[in-house]
């Protein structure tokens, strides 16, 4: 029995994936046609945005400071203190910041996606919407979308700032490194190319989030058993997705031998 529920667990989930690469497309061919409530575009970006800043913030000055922690005290006794700071910021750049502030929004942002749109499926709020014309895709979906697809990159950019600060306050108070030696490596040892990387990440994460939240609400059935068993489900696969796609995203982006550290020396 537990095998059979276990089996049609995950055909539903695969259905529900194959809904939302369903529902990309519908997006794609309705942006073509320049269909956006902006009203409801600037909505969802201050729901993204600064309602999520300070817990975005808060958790990257953290990260920021644990990975000093972990990292000052070991290049210090090799004689590499002056590469503290840009081995941070490299980690943060790459992949800290775009990783960590996509779950804290996939926790946050996507839950309220399946969440709230889910709840309008299954008290017939999306059929009232059709009744009147007005496509969901449209007036619910798109604005959430470009919300998390502007919105993310810019969390991912105070991210990696208050990021650095946190390791910063570590690295001169409790290590005794200078400030200047802190920030001189890392502005050696990134480029461009790693800003550029992290926004990119952003955005496709962004991407993911807003569509496995929109996607799974829009499929919501069951009543309110079923809205809490979407909001949980949209959130693991949205982390999973978020995972896996960093992977291949840094593979295409990263891969063979890389040269930043040597610039450092």
């Amino acid at each position: 029995m537990s095998q059979i529920t276990s089996n049609s667990s995950l055909a539903a989930w695969g259905q529900r994936l194959l809904a939302a690469v369903f529902l990309s497309g519908q997006v794609i061919v309705h942006l073509l046609r320049g269909k956006i409530h902006w009203r409801n575009t600037l909505e969802q970006m201050a729901a993204v945005g600064p309602d999520s800043l300070f817990i975005a913030l808060l958790t990257a000055i953290f990260v920021g400071a644990v990975f000093t922690i972990q990292v000052a005290r070991e290049f210090i006794n090799f004689g590499a203190g002056n590469l503290v700071g840009g081995v941070l910021a490299v980690a943060l750049t790459r992949e800290l910041s775009p990783v960590l502030t996509a779950v804290v929004l996939a926790g946050r942002v996507g839950s309220a996606f399946a969440a709230e749109i889910g709840t309008m499926r299954v008290t017939e709020q999306i059929d009232a919407l059709l009744i009147l014309k007005t496509d969901p895709i449209d007036y619910l979906v798109i604005p959430r979308m470009i919300a998390c697809c502007l919105m993310l990159p810019v969390l991912t950019l105070l991210s990696l700032i208050t990021g650095m600060f946190g390791g910063l306050i570590i690295a001169t108070h409790i290590y005794g490194l200078a400030d200047t030696v802190f920030l001189d490596s890392a502005r050696n040892l990134i480029d461009t190319w790693d800003i550029c990387s992290a926004l990119v990440k952003a955005v496709c994460f962004g991407l993911l989030i807003a569509v496995v939240g929109c996607s799974w609400g829009m499929t919501t059935t069951g009543g309110a058993k079923g809205v809490g068993q979407s909001t949980t489900t949209a959130v693991v696969t949205a982390l999973l997705l978020i995972f896996i796609s960093n992977f291949f995203l840094s593979w295409l982006m990263f891969q063979g031998a890389g040269s930043a550290f040597v610039k450092g020396f």
